[in-house]
């Protein structure tokens, strides 16, 4: 059982960093990643049924990582969007919030937390897939 991530992250360190540490500590493995809003959305549209987790950063190449959580209008209520950004404070979160936006977390400080939340999401899914079948 895997949970499908999207991650959209303009630094290439970042992403790549990011998406090795997922699949190493987690079950997630990551479906596709983008450094740009229009790159992302498109994707998403496409690809609908292939992503479980969305993780997206606030400022990218071209575009928004608010702009794409809200322009997401269509999407399962099991599907989670989280933001990992390095400038979250309370207007972020509250902002993001109020997009629906599932979890925040803050790129210098809270990794771990990122972590254990994909780690949760595995679970939850496996706990779906069970009742399920």
């Amino acid at each position: 059982m895997q949970v499908q991530a999207f991650v959209v992250e303009d630094n290439p360190t970042i992403r790549e960093n990011l998406v090795g540490t997922l699949e190493e500590l987690t079950c997630v493995k990551v479906a596709g990643t983008s450094a740009t809003e229009e790159e992302a959305l498109a994707w998403l549209e496409q690809n609908m049924d292939r992503w479980d987790v969305l993780i997206v950063d606030l400022f990218l190449k071209q575009g928004s990582g608010i702009h794409l959580a809200q322009r997401i209008s269509r999407r399962r209520p099991s599907q989670k969007v989280v933001v990992f950004s390095n400038y979250i404070n309370a207007n972020v979160r509250k902002r993001c919030a109020q997009l629906g936006v599932d979890a925040v977390f803050d790129k210098s400080t809270e990794i771990d937390s990122l972590v254990d939340y994909c780690s949760h999401q595995c679970f939850r899914i496996a706990q779906a897939q069970a009742a399920a079948a």
